[in-house]
């Protein structure tokens, strides 16, 4: 069962707009055709066609409630439909307000289609905006080669619990004879994470346990390595390093 998330909507809303403002002068810095390391088929332009497509889905399925997914056809268009480079910043910004304003005022019990555990759709698609905003801001920075600013510790656990109680266990199958264990040890919270990854998928649970690897680091870089952000380099391992490379080749999050 997913825990309970720690961040309420009010606070998810404030982090895309933090996100999003950061990302768009970050982007203005770097250039729309610098290559964005994490995603090696993407310049900067194609990160902010993205993501403002991206913030365009999500807005229709909040302000129109709808109750299915978005066909993959109107889906294709709608993150298709950007303009030119000249006005992509200004068409981004627009899609970010638009976003934030439905998420804003929507009500508490909102019913809409959503794909991931969460108390309700409207925590959903706060959450998962709030994190593919900030994860995204993370590679304009990468793109603009200066350092990644660290995520609040309170925003990256956040992130590493969507990633791990929500994204984790939808690979139900995994290329593994036997279990690893990798627990997550935060530098900057008391608590941590213990990941299990063994031939059924993936599994896991706040805490401390038995494991086969040790990964410290503050909250805000295990936030991106488990995102593939951050290389194991710069965390501490204590423990064969070859678990780790079993999350990078098996865990991993696309738009389809």
């Amino acid at each position: 069962m997913s825990p309970a998330p720690e961040l309420e909507v009010v606070a998810w809303i404030a982090s895309i707009d933090e996100a999003s403002r950061s990302l768009a002068r970050v982007v203005a810095q770097a250039g729309f055709d610098a290559p964005v390391p994490p995603c090696p088929d993407w310049r900067v332009r194609d990160l902010v066609q993205h993501l403002g497509g991206v913030h365009r889905w999500a807005t229709v399925h909040v302000a129109e409630q709808r109750e299915k997914a978005m066909p993959k056809p109107e889906a294709t268009d709608l993150m298709a439909s950007f303009p030119a480079d000249g006005f992509l910043l200004e068409w981004f910004a627009v899609g970010h307000q638009a976003l934030r304003g439905v998420l804003a005022g929507a009500p508490a019990d909102l019913n809409c289609w959503s794909f991931l555990p969460a108390p309700s759709p409207l925590a959903f698609w706060a959450r998962r905006q709030a994190h593919e905003t900030e994860i995204h801001r993370a590679d304009a920075e990468l793109a603009a080669g200066v350092d990644v600013t660290p995520f609040s510790p309170e925003i990256a656990a956040d992130g590493v619990a969507e990633m791990l109680f929500g994204f984790a266990p939808r690979r139900r199958r995994l290329e593994l004879e036997s279990e690893i264990r990798i627990e997550l040890l935060p530098h900057d919270r008391p608590d941590g994470w213990l990941v299990q990854l063994g031939p059924d998928g993936v599994r896991a649970q706040r805490g401390r346990g038995d494991a086969d690897c040790r990964v410290s680091g503050t909250t805000s870089e295990l936030y991106l390595w488990l995102w593939n952000r951050l290389p194991e380099s710069a965390l501490e391992v204590d423990g064969p390093r070859s678990a780790l490379a079993v999350w990078r080749r098996s865990v991993t999050v696309t738009w389809s």
